[in-house]
């Protein structure tokens, strides 16, 4: 099954973005080669420019206080089971102090590396960070695969609490919700909100169809579209019924 997600509020949709970078360079960064650590560190001057662009850690902290109360909430149910949600309030109690330790502005050690900064002001031209362009960083490249590693990792670890909580959150985010058999008839499906407010939206579906979903929705309509590529890639309207797995997820 390839699932498909879809956010409903801007908040959510930058806490997706922010997880597929951290993805994306938690693999970059493992392997040894020069040019896949050069992937590793641009994705950390992405994650700057999708954290610049919102008040983040204020919210992600809100949303831990938020969550850990509606879980210490649960402490009296006897259909709980009380240590998986023990362990769920320390990892929530946890993650808060530590993005509440985080100095300044999120990534403000790197705006203040001048070298890792000129670096980053070369990335954005299209073939900027060649050797004649930025000598220091091509003979920075040359050391050894750990060293790289350990650098970037230094680089990075003061914005790990922020993707700790990022990964908390979304996690409880997904388990929030029920899963229900859906069909899409020719392709094409809708359904009423009715003013309910939902955060994420999961599409699962079987890989083999070849059945791609286009997703619209607010408060109060969700619209999915289900296309097909072919040979060139150029998607179509999907002919025929689509059977799917629909989860509308909330808090």
């Amino acid at each position: 099954m390839t699932v498909y997600e879809y956010p409903f509020n801007e908040r959510i949709r930058t806490m997706l973005r922010l997880e597929d970078l951290y993805d994306k360079f938690c693999f970059f960064v493992q392997q040894n080669n020069p040019l896949q650590h050069h992937v590793a560190l641009t994705t950390i001057f992405e994650m700057l420019e999708v954290c610049g662009r919102a008040d983040l850690k204020s919210d992600l902290l809100q949303e831990l206080e938020r969550q850990k109360q509606t879980l210490a909430s649960f402490k009296s149910n006897p259909n709980v089971e009380a240590d998986r949600l023990n362990a769920i309030l320390n990892d929530v109690e946890k993650t808060a102090n530590a993005l509440i330790s985080m100095q300044g502005k999120t990534g403000q050690h790197i705006r203040d590396n001048e070298w890792l900064m000129s670096i980053r002001g070369r990335t954005i031209i299209p073939g900027g960070a060649c050797e004649f362009d930025l000598p220091s960083y091509f003979a920075w490249q040359k050391l050894s695969a750990d060293q790289r590693r350990t650098d970037i990792m230094n680089w990075f670890g003061p914005l790990e609490p922020m993707f700790s909580a990022i990964t908390i959150i979304l996690r409880l985010l997904r388990e929030s919700g029920r899963a229900s058999d859906a069909v899409a008839t020719a392709g094409n499906f809708q359904q009423m909100l009715q003013g309910r407010t939902y955060q994420l939206l999961r599409l699962a579906i079987d890989e083999n169809l070849g059945a791609i979903p286009e997703i619209s929705a607010n408060k109060y309509v969700l619209w999915i579209r289900f296309m097909s590529q072919d040979g060139d890639l150029k998607p179509k309207a999907f002919e025929g019924d689509v059977p799917f797995e629909l989860t509308l997820c909330n808090f």
